[in-house]
């Protein structure tokens, strides 16, 4: 019988930006262990994956990625679309890409997420996080024209 592997050290992330960075690597290399030492230690967090239901509390959570991760870790990229901090909490709105290899080749799902953080005494941590899939209007705004030409 295999035991469990024991919990991850708390990654201590400065920033809400750092934990963020630290949560999609941590997926990109299916480390459930790690992408839970960001999440808060709390029972009300809550996630809320593409196409399913809310999912409250660590062990739920982390449950919930060990399916997700138990084949690898999920090619993904993000890009911030709008953020937002005060003090002690951040929430921000994002773009996720995942490359999906399908019949006709490499293809590529978009989902919108927000991530809300809690500033701790252990750092930024993930108290929130939910993400659904992006409609064909759903894009980032393009980057504003230059208005001085040389």
């Amino acid at each position: 019988m295999a035991r469990p592997k024991p919990p991850a050290a708390p990654t201590i992330a400065l920033t809400p930006e750092d934990a963020e960075t630290a949560f999609y690597e941590a997926m990109a290399g299916g480390d459930v262990g790690r992408m839970m030492s960001l999440w808060a230690d709390e029972e009300d967090v809550l996630c809320v994956h593409p196409g399913g239901g809310r999912v409250v509390g660590n062990a739920a959570v982390r449950a919930s990625y060990e399916t997700i991760l138990a084949d690898g870790g999920i090619p993904v990229s993000y890009e911030a679309v709008h953020r937002l901090q005060r003090a002690d909490v951040a929430v921000h709105h994002l773009v996720e890409r995942i490359a999906v290899d399908t019949a006709q080749g490499r293809s590529e799902l978009r989902m919108l997420a927000t991530n809300v953080y809690l500033k701790t005494p252990l750092g930024w941590r993930i108290v929130a996080h939910h993400a659904t899939a992006a409609g064909p209007d759903d894009r980032p705004p393009p980057e504003p024209a230059p208005t001085t030409l040389h």
